[in-house]
């Protein structure tokens, strides 16, 4: 089964570094988009005031507390080595169970259209 790989990279100045890793472990295209996030432990530091309207408080607080970050994804087939690609981006980012670093996910995709192998033949599910 195809799989979508995300990665959330904290540190926009590594995403070039880290899309040269993806493309040498062998993915085989990627998507990068620019994001933001708004982490719970800021969150937990922010109080809101009783003396300003809630709406304007709020769009405050996200648009000084959002962190800015760039997402990276592909979409790989069920046999493509997903440690390999996990040890590519640790090797750039650093570990990712430190905080920081960035957070990667895999999502099993029950179809997929257009998803082409390496060799330019359509890969199965596609």
């Amino acid at each position: 089964m195809p799989q979508l790989v995300s990665l959330v990279v904290m540190d926009p100045g590594r995403v070039d570094e880290v899309m040269h890793a993806w493309v040498e472990a062998g993915v085989p295209g990627l998507t990068l988009l620019d994001s933001s996030g708004y982490a719970q432990h800021v969150r937990a530091q922010q109080k809101l005031r009783d003396d300003v309207p809630l709406f304007p408080s709020v769009r405050k607080i996200l648009r000084a507390t959002e962190q800015h970050s760039r997402l990276i994804f592909s979409v790989v087939q069920d046999d493509f080595d997903i440690e390999a690609l996990i040890a590519a981006t640790e090797r750039v980012l650093g570990s990712l169970e430190e905080p920081g670093n960035g957070i990667l996910f895999v999502v099993p995709l029950s179809r997929v259209a257009g998803l082409r192998r390496e060799s330019g033949e359509p890969g199965p599910g596609s």
